[in-house]
């Protein structure tokens, strides 16, 4: 599995505002409960007790928030790039503005880790990273990420 085949350009968003990891987790939920039928308060509640476990900041300005659900069938990605990095308690200990969000079926966790991996490798390349960030739009942001 890709990050084109779980990511839709509707669900990358350039420019997101947010002031701290919490807010952004809420805000990301909030978009990703009007596609998976899911509550904001469920989504962002596994979220950020997923984080209370360890930070999903990967380091290079990078996160990948994710958590497993029992409702959900399909894995469901987006894509935020913040206006201003936050910090997010990172690994690297650098503020974060690049972050996928990845909600994953509970039932599939054998996909789930090199998803998880490929994303995780995927971003963290200078290159790509660069072109993120300096991404006139969404669209342009998507196709930097679906690259091959």
């Amino acid at each position: 599995m890709v990050i084109g085949d779980i990511l839709l350009p509707a669900h990358v968003v350039v420019g997101l505002r947010c002031s701290d990891r919490a807010q952004l987790i809420s805000e990301l939920s909030s978009i990703a409960s009007k596609t998976v039928a899911l509550s904001q308060g469920l989504l962002s509640g596994r979220l950020l007790e997923r984080e209370r476990l360890g930070s999903t900041g990967v380091g290079d300005g990078v996160a990948i928030p994710h958590a497993r659900f029992e409702e959900l069938a399909q894995p469901f990605a987006l894509f935020a790039r913040l206006q201003r990095p936050i910090d997010f308690d990172a690994i690297d200990g650098k503020p974060v503005d690049l972050v996928f969000l990845l909600l994953l079926p509970a039932a599939s966790s054998r996909e789930q880790l090199p998803l998880l991996a490929s994303v995780a490798r995927h971003l963290r390349q200078q290159a790509i990273a660069r072109e993120l960030r300096a991404a006139a739009d969404a669209s342009t942001a998507f196709q930097v990420l679906t690259r091959a």
